[in-house]
Order: C-alpha cells, then sequence, then structure tokens
C-alpha cells in the first residue's frame, strides 16, 4: 500500500536476485516460493479438484490483460482478496498459504475440524488472485491504457468510490492515479460488484498487502471515525497481539488516516461503506529494509503469524454473526 518505493536499494536487480533466496527452488508450485502467474493459476484448479468439499473455484472477471480474476471459495462471510498491487508479491503468497492451511487443520485436528465445519457453514472467504508481473518488478497499477497520455494504468485501491479522487493523483504518470471514473478498471468493478452481488451473506472484508506492518480499518479517506471504532481498534489489538505472540513482530494498527496518510478510494472504506462494518487492511512484511523485495525465506514466518490474525478476526466475526 505504500504509494512510492522508499526501499533504499542501491542495485535493484541485485536485490530482485537474492529475493529468491528460498531453497525450495522448484518448477512446480510451492508455498515457500514466489510463483508466478501460471503457477498460481494451475494450483487454484488443482487445490479445488483435490478438495471438492472444501474448495470451490470460480471466476468473477479478468483484468485489463484478459487474465482471470479466480475466487476460491472456503466457506462463508468473509472476502479477502490478495496480490491487488502487482509488486506486492507477499500478499498472493499469503492467500495460497492461508488455504492450505485451512485444508490442512480441517483434515488433520478433530478440534479445528468442528470449528471449520462451524465456519463453513456460515463463512465465505474469497481469494483474488492478480499477480500480474512484467518487466518493471516495482509497477503498481493496472495495465490498462490512459486516453490522452502516454502513460499506463491506474491504482486500483484509488479506484474505488469512497472519497474518490479526494488527496489523490489526478496524473496519469503517477502511481496513486485514481482513474478517470470510480470502477474505471476492469479489476476493481468486478470485485465491486462481486461484494455488492452478496452483500447479504459478507460479514468481513480483508484486502492483503505489503509493506509496513499495519493492520489498518476505516477511515482512510476522511478524519471521521466509523460509528463501531472502539470494536474495530479493540480487534485490530487483539489480532496484533496474536500475530506477535509467534515471532515477536510488532504491528501498528488504527484508522488509515491517522494511522499513516489521508488515502481516497480505498477497497476496505468502500467495503465498510457498503455496510460491511468489519473491514481491514493488512500490510504485511517488513518495516522498509526490504519491502516489496521481501525474501523467499521470510514467506514462510510471515504466512504463519498473519495466520494467527486472520482467525483471529474470523473467530470474533462467527462470534458475533447473531
Amino acid at each position: 500500500m505504500v504509494p512510492y518505493c522508499r526501499v533504499l536499494i542501491d542495485n535493484l536487480q541485485a536485490a530482485v536476485d537474492s529475493q529468491f533466496d528460498s531453497k525450495a527452488r522448484t518448477t512446480s508450485h510451492s508455498y515457500e516460493k514466489y510463483n508466478d502467474w501460471e503457477t498460481i493459476a494451475a494450483w487454484t484448479a488443482d487445490i479445488a479438484a483435490q478438495n471438492p468439499d472444501l474448495v470451490t473455484r470460480s471466476v468473477i472477471g479478468e483484468t485489463y490483460e484478459g487474465r482471470p480474476m479466480y475466487i476460491l471459495k472456503v466457506s462463508k462471510a468473509i472476502f479477502m482478496d490478495c496480490g491487488f498491487h502487482a509488486r506486492e508479491w507477499i500478499s498472493p503468497a499469503f492467500c495460497q498459504w492461508f488455504v492450505k492451511e485451512f485444508i490442512l487443520l480441517s483434515q488433520d485436528h478433530y478440534y479445528w475440524k468442528i470449528q471449520l465445519l462451524e465456519l463453513s457453514l456460515r463463512f465465505d472467504l474469497c481469494f483474488i488472485h492478480q499477480n500480474v508481473v512484467f518487466k518493471d518488478r516495482m509497477w503498481r497499477k493496472t495495465r490498462s491504457e490512459n486516453a490522452g497520455s502516454r502513460c499506463r494504468g491506474t491504482d486500483p485501491n484509488r479506484n474505488f468510490n469512497a472519497g474518490w479522487s479526494l488527496g489523490a493523483s489526478k496524473s496519469p504518470c503517477d502511481s496513486t492515479y485514481c482513474g478517470s471514473a470510480p470502477e474505471s478498471e476492469k479489476e476493481t468493478k468486478a470485485l465491486a460488484d462481486f461484494i455488492r452481488e452478496h452483500l447479504s451473506t459478507i460479514k468481513a472484508y480483508l484486502t492483503i498487502h505489503s509493506y509496513s506492518q499495519l493492520l489498518l480499518f476505516p477511515y482512510s479517506y476522511t478524519y471521521q471515525l466509523p460509528s463501531n471504532h472502539e470494536e474495530l481498534n479493540s480487534i485490530a489489538r487483539e489480532a496484533s497481539k496474536q500475530l506477535a505472540s509467534l515471532y515477536h513482530t510488532k504491528y501498528t494498527y488504527g484508522p488509515g488516516a491517522t494511522t499513516i496518510y489521508p488515502a481516497a478510494g480505498g477497497s476496505d472504506d468502500w467495503a465498510y461503506d457498503q455496510g460491511i462494518k468489519y473491514s481491514f487492511t493488512f500490510e504485511l512484511r517488513d518495516t522498509g529494509r526490504y519491502g516489496f523485495i521481501l525474501p523467499e525465506s521470510q514467506i514462510k514466518p510471515t504466512c504463519e503469524e498473519t495466520v494467527l490474525a486472520v482467525k483471529y478476526i474470523a473467530n470474533y466475526v462467527l462470534e458475533h454473526l447473531y
């Protein structure tokens, strides 16, 4: 979610090369490496085929360049998206890890099997993989063409109808360009349409980004606090404690506008304004040493600790649904 790459790297190519430091160097899918788009797409099909009672795959749209936007449904009422910004590779890595964790827990542990059966009756965790990677490793935006400009793309997390364009860039050449209109991007509209169609069942929205180690909630487009601010703050505080319990990774939490900076057009604010009162943005590891070039060796600990926070939020929502 960081608008500009502030990582102090003298040799970017060397940093990119060293990012692939995991021992899990295979051509097949691995939960401890950064998989390319084709590998992730094949994995979504395989994981659904291998676990038909737990996972179903569908397509809610496609990106500007024609890549399908996949949803993996593993239960009912929480929507989670990953890979919204192309350069944030740890984000889709986490969603793949979370699906694996969900399946393993449901199969191997009696206690969790009972608990996950309860979750599966009431929750709908969904995953979008939009991991578009091309020559520019630091690319943030979509790949759409902008009329009258040589510059491509719109920041999808400035493109939602939540204070749209207020304080956001109106220049197509900027990495935080808000687009020509709300939901001008195919990716943004597909996600928004899906959520609108399922508002009666979606009770929580989680969007996974990097980096900065933050757990944010509305609002970002205004300094006004949401009506359930105290509840959201309490959830974020406890989820951050759960996350820190494993590797002592410290997260900062709070409303987006005051915790980092004002930002309009974000998906979490938009989801909240649609009536989804449990809406959170995760900014995963780290705080700037590697930034978007987080080494593969940190995928496992990052995912393990983040799962604890997501579980806390999911259980809280489950307990307060009825």
